[in-house]
């Protein structure tokens, strides 16, 4: 069954009520992150709450997380929920609103700030098995991001622009919308990160965290499913570039698959009008998906 953990208590989907006076509904102030549970296990559950917990400090949510109560608090709702039982896949969404946040009372009076924390536990979505086996179109967005945006990067619940583009893609028969910065190079996805694969190697954008030193800050996010395959390409000795890619780019590759944490791996075969390679899902994107497969469990 679905289930509901709010502010410390457990509670049915129709009981969970969070304060109008709330930061995230107020101002849309708050976090999130997404994961896949089975086996009574969460995917990646560390990896989810450090980049939490980074994002909070970083934006001034709170001063520090404590991830060790917040990983047992996201196990336990999936173990009362029964949904991650055996075979089965549960979608657990966990999210940090902003609370009580009074913005000016903590810079005149700094205080420790309560943040709301909010945990669904529900079936994850499955998605078509002809996605993974032919591949999907995706569209280019009109959404640009900018590295000067100090939200960019981050898991914040404002998504509103990007569900959007999510929206005017499905309407065109596409699965996903590219975004790119303001800059015209390669962000991502709308709601994914992005791999190019071209001679063999990967490429992909420059995340948040992986700047040169005295760059500017990246509006990139660094996706918990991009770093398995990260993982996975160093332990198969395959060469990554992270790097400033462009449309020219995309279209010119052999390969292309989009990575998050509800679908895993996606393959790309056309942007657009235009096709990527051979029009077919490519050898890289099937064994990453297969990895992302075995990881899960």
């Amino acid at each position: 069954m679905t289930l509901v953990h709010l502010n410390g208590e457990f509670v049915a989907p129709g009981e969970a009520r969070i304060s109008a006076f709330d930061a995230a509904v107020q101002h849309g102030v708050g976090l999130f992150e997404t994961m896949l549970a089975s086996g009574g296990g969460v995917r990646r559950l560390g990896e989810h709450l450090q980049r939490l917990a980074r994002s909070a400090r970083r934006l001034q949510l709170v001063d520090s997380l404590d991830v060790d109560a917040l990983g047992d608090l996201v196990l336990e709702t999936v173990r009362r929920s029964g949904l991650a039982e055996q075979s089965n896949i549960a979608r657990v969404r966990l999210t940090i609103t902003g609370g009580d946040l009074n913005l000016r009372e903590r810079a005149s009076a700094p205080q420790r700030h309560m943040p709301g924390v909010l945990i669904v536990c529900q079936p994850a979505t499955i998605y078509p098995t002809e996605m993974y086996e032919r591949g999907v179109r995706v569209t280019v967005a009109d959404l640009r991001v900018n590295p000067l945006d100090p939200l960019s990067g981050h898991k914040t619940i404002n998504y509103w622009s990007r569900l959007m583009e999510v929206q005017r893609a499905h309407a065109r028969g596409a699965s996903e919308a590219l975004v790119f910065q303001v800059t015209n190079h390669l962000a991502g996805g709308a709601v994914s990160n992005v791999f190019l694969a071209q001679g063999g190697r990967l490429l992909t954008p420059i995340a948040r965290g992986e700047e040169d030193a005295g760059a500017i800050a990246s509006p990139v996010l660094p996706g918990i499913t991009r770093l398995g395959v990260l993982e996975h390409a160093q332990d198969m000795g395959i060469e990554v570039q992270r790097r400033m890619l462009t449309i020219d780019d995309v279209i010119g590759a052999d390969e292309v698959f989009v990575t998050n944490s509800g679908w895993g791996v996606l393959p790309v075969v056309a942007v657009e009008g235009s096709k990527i390679g051979d029009c077919s899902v490519g050898e890289i994107a099937r064994t990453m998906l297969q990895k992302w497969r075995e990881e899960l469990g």
